[in-house]
């Protein structure tokens, strides 16, 4: 019996053996006919992955750039260098530096200039100052239906007070009115209504 045994074991060796070259010699046609798409799979690969370590270096260098530039001209707000460099490196930036010293020294000419920037609310909140600061409840009426407005609450308010100088009671009401419950002024609206406007 362990003859045949062991003729059993040689033979189920050479069908291992003949499946793995079997095995082997797929693997190699397979490899050999797709060689190229594997190759350029795989410089693909690694331009992309070159190109994006590339490009998040690129952005924090410019990230980085445009901090040191801020933080020169928080010391010295006259450096015509460092406010160029924010300008060529994050426009956006820059409005919301030019917007801050222009709310700080009520420059409306540099707020009308904001007006359409490209920043994230630069644009809204240069529209709000000038049309607050023309004191004029058109301008704030005119400010408080445009859909986005940050300030829109604010806007009815300040024209409503404008409006109940001017005696111009039921206008001021209604201005009032169109403040919306969930609003943070609604309390102050509320107010008017009731002790400040009769």
């Amino acid at each position: 019996m362990s003859i045949k045994n062991n003729i059993e074991m040689v033979r189920e060796e050479l069908n291992s053996e003949e499946k793995f070259f079997e095995k082997a010699v797929i693997t190699e046609k397979f490899i050999k006919k797709y060689k190229n798409l594997m190759i350029g799979a795989v410089v693909v690969l690694v331009v992309l992955v070159g190109a994006n370590v590339a490009y998040s270096i690129n952005k924090q260098s410019q990230i980085t750039a445009a901090n040191v530039a801020l933080l020169t001209l928080s010391e010295d707000a006259t450096n015509s260098e460092a406010l160029l460099t924010l300008k060529s490196i994050s426009p956006e930036l820059y409005d919301v530096w030019v917007y801050s010293n222009a709310v700080a020294k009520k420059d409306m000419i540099t707020m009308k200039e904001l007006t359409n920037s490209s920043a994230i609310m630069v644009g809204d909140l240069a529209k709000y100052e000038l049309a607050q600061d023309t004191k004029n409840a058109a301008s704030l009426d005119a400010y408080a239906s445009k859909q986005d407005a940050v300030y829109r609450d604010l806007a009815l308010v300040q024209s409503a007070i404008i409006l109940m100088s001017n005696s111009q009671i039921q206008k001021a009401h209604e201005k009032l009115s169109q403040i919306s419950p969930q609003s943070s002024l609604n309390k102050i609206a509320n107010a008017l209504l009731h002790y400040g406007v009769k």
